[in-house]
């Protein structure tokens, strides 16, 4: 199977040895994304609601770069800072996922994320 590594100025560089994203046949993993600003690479202001939103646009310019979309996703891995988050960053989350089959998820609080973020996502996502 080939692999290919997916980037896009629409979304932050990698933080680290990693690519933003992975194709591997009729799959598109997509780093976990945090509410990082691509232009300004700061994490964006306004606490769990912006920086769900702005790591939910962040993936979706991933997938984009792929020819993906976000009804393309299959899996979604959340992780906060902390679970008392978990209403709003949901209420967000839900705003971008409103057909069905709904994708499958995990939620998990982290100790700690990257830049000290309140909210990491990260996808699988599948495409005939």
């Amino acid at each position: 199977m080939d692999k290919k590594a997916v980037t896009t100025v629409n979304a932050p560089k990698a933080i680290g040895p990693y690519s933003q994203g992975v194709l591997a046949g009729n799959f598109l993993f997509v780093s976990g994304q945090i509410g990082i600003d691509p232009l300004t690479g700061q994490i964006v202001e306004g606490g769990i609601e912006k920086e769900t939103k702005q790591a939910l646009e962040n993936m979706k310019a991933i997938l984009k770069a792929s020819d993906f979309g976000m009804k393309n996703v299959v899996k979604c891995d959340l992780f906060l800072s902390d679970m008392a988050d978990f209403e709003t960053a949901n209420m967000v989350y839900s705003s971008y996922f409103t057909w069905k089959p709904l994708p499958a998820r995990v939620t998990i609080e982290a100790n700690r994320l990257p830049k000290n973020a309140k909210i990491e996502i990260s996808c699988v996502a599948y495409q005939l």
